[in-house]
C-alpha cells in the first residue's frame, strides 16, 4: 500500500450533483489510488480541473484514515472539470479504461480495498448511457482477460481529499509510490493518446 506523507486537513464537502458549471461538464470516476487519475486527466485537452476527492460512501465529510479503513464504503476518485465542446465524456472513458485494470474487483495492483473500486459515478441518464455503450464495446473486444466490472452508480455527494493529496504527483515525482505506479500511467496515456495531450 501507499506510503502517505503527514498532511493537513485541508478538505471542505462538496456536492457535485450540478453536472455543469457555464460551458464545463463534471465526471467523476474512481478507479485505485486518485494520485494517478489527477495525474493522467491533468494533461488531457479540453480539461479544466481535476480534484482528488471521495463518493460513494455513507459518512460525511470522511477523513483520509476513515476511508483508508474501508468501512465508509467510498472509493477515492477524481472530479473532473471539461469543456464537452473539447472534449467527450465517452474520450474520458476511453482514456479511463485504458489506464486501470476495469476487471478486478476492489483492487488497482497492491492497492486493496473497496476504496480502489473501478467506479464510474454519472451525474447524468446520458453518462450512464454512454458509459454503459462504452463498457459494452470494451467487453465485445475481449481487450481483457476478464468482465469489466466496474461499478456503475449515479454521483452522489463528493468530498474533497485532502490538500496534501490534490495534486500529488506534480508536487511529488519522485516519491517511490509515483515512480513505481503513478509515472508509468502518465507514460502510459501519453503514449496512446498522443492527440489528446495538452499543449505545452
Amino acid at each position: 500500500l501507499r506510503n502517505r506523507d503527514a498532511g493537513s486537513r485541508g478538505a471542505f464537502h462538496l456536492n457535485s450533483t450540478t453536472t455543469a458549471v457555464a460551458s464545463k461538464a463534471i465526471a467523476t470516476l474512481a478507479g485505485g489510488c486518485f494520485w494517478c487519475l489527477e495525474a493522467v486527466y491533468d494533461g488531457m485537452k479540453g480539461v479544466a480541473s481535476v480534484e482528488s476527492g471521495y463518493m460513494g460512501g455513507s459518512i460525511a465529510n470522511p477523513t483520509y484514515e476513515q476511508v483508508c479503513g474501508g468501512d465508509t464504503g467510498h472509493a477515492e476518485g477524481v472530479r473532473i472539470t471539461f469543456d464537452p465542446a473539447v472534449v467527450s465524456f465517452k474520450e474520458l472513458l476511453e482514456v479511463f479504461f485504458v489506464i486501470h485494470d476495469p476487471t478486478t474487483l476492489n483492487r488497482q495492483g497492491n492497492d486493496v480495498g473497496t476504496q480502489y473500486r473501478s467506479a464510474v459515478f454519472y451525474h447524468t441518464p446520458q453518462q450512464k448511457t454512454d458509459a454503459e455503450e462504452v463498457i459494452a464495446r470494451l467487453n465485445g473486444a475481449k481487450l481483457w482477460n476478464g468482465p469489466i466490472v466496474t461499478e456503475l452508480a449515479p454521483a452522489t455527494a463528493f468530498h474533497m481529499a485532502e490538500g496534501y493529496h490534490q495534486e500529488y504527483f506534480a508536487r511529488n515525482p519522485r516519491q517511490p509510490y509515483c515512480q513505481a505506479v503513478v509515472a508509468p500511467k502518465v507514460a502510459k496515456f501519453r503514449k496512446h493518446f498522443l492527440e489528446k495531450l495538452k499543449k505545452t
